[in-house]
């Protein structure tokens, strides 16, 4: 049996090594994507977001602990900052979720940023394939941690669930812009610390102001540690997907995510090719005539561009 037949099976390690291809922009991934991609598009991606220590971890991992219990498939890509020398992820979500990891129904995958900006890494989009063409019912994915500019989650997942916990700022942040408009449901974790009431009614008026497609989102209050208030957190966003489901933006979501990652591809092999240009011994001359002022830096791109285009 070939590693595409074994992930299509479900078979973990096979599930580890096809997102290590994906991760490491092995040679192999591409032709495992297109052969495993028509299974995919029956698995529910959840975003869970956040600023760092407001419990995302203990969050995501009581929800696949729920969702376990229920005999459903549950795959975490969980994001952590890169280690500036290997690139690898420096905290390990693996660890700090070991007993839901040992659960046969659960796969967990910590995953660094490797440099890149927005809370997740460039190999989450196919990452997230290979596990719903794995058949996991259920995709949770948790950002880095890196506060107002974790918005690219939006693009991947069909719920976003945003963080949030008193006494962290979070009162404040939720005045401003991005994280607030990209969520479907929020949350104050820690809901028995001594502010959290003040935090909560601070979301829900900055909310009074948003613009709804028929949701509005609402403010939950849980305490993870305790395991308190993740069963309302899971209903609630059931209850999301059915409403989205029913008026059609997960279709539209979904078309949405296809065509960006069609442009993340795009975008990564032009950047191959471009980088692979630079390295040409001839482009040292045109670089001299840029520094010079002979050229321009707009004019030497044009250039590389053009030839490349016409060499293929």
């Amino acid at each position: 049996m070939d590693i595409v037949q074994e992930v299509l099976a479900g078979d973990k390690r096979a599930v580890a090594r096809a997102i290590s291809w994906v991760e490491n922009g092995d040679q192999r991934a591409p032709e495992l994507i297109k052969r495993v991609y028509g299974k995919t598009g029956k698995g529910y991606v959840v975003g869970i977001t956040g600023s760092p220590g407001v419990g995302k971890s203990t969050i995501v991992a009581r929800l696949a602990a729920v969702l376990a219990a229920r005999d459903e498939k549950v795959g975490v890509l969980a994001v952590d900052p890169s280690s500036p020398f290997s690139g690898g992820a420096i905290l390990g979500d693996r660890v700090r979720m070991f007993d839901i990891s040992l659960l046969k129904n659960v796969y967990i995958r910590s995953m660094g940023t490797r440099g890149a900006l927005g809370g997740l890494n460039k190999a989450i989009r196919m990452s997230v394939r290979v596990l719903d063409a794995a058949g996991y019912d259920w995709i949770l994915v948790e950002t880095v941690g890196a506060g107002q500019s974790e918005v690219d989650v939006h693009d991947i997942a069909y719920t976003t669930v945003v963080i949030m916990a008193p006494g962290m700022g979070d009162d404040i942040q939720a005045m401003k812009a991005g994280i607030m408009e990209i969520g479907d449901v929020f949350v104050v974790n820690k809901a028995d610390r001594e502010g959290a009431d003040r935090t909560a009614t601070q979301v829900q008026s900055v909310l009074q102001l948003s613009v709804t497609n028929g949701w509005n989102p609402p403010v939950l209050a849980t305490s993870a540690e305790e395991n308190s208030g993740i069963e309302g957190l899971l209903i609630t966003i059931e209850r999301h997907r059915f409403c989205i489901t029913a008026s059609g933006a997960l279709e539209a979501q979904k078309k949405r995510a296809a065509r960006l990652d069609v442009l993340e591809i795009l975008r990564t092999q032009l950047s191959d090719m471009v980088r692979s240009e630079l390295e040409q011994p001839d482009v040292d001359r045109e670089l001299e005539r840029v520094i010079s002022k002979e050229s321009d830096p707009y004019t030497m791109a044009e250039s590389i561009l053009k030839r490349n285009w016409r060499n293929r």
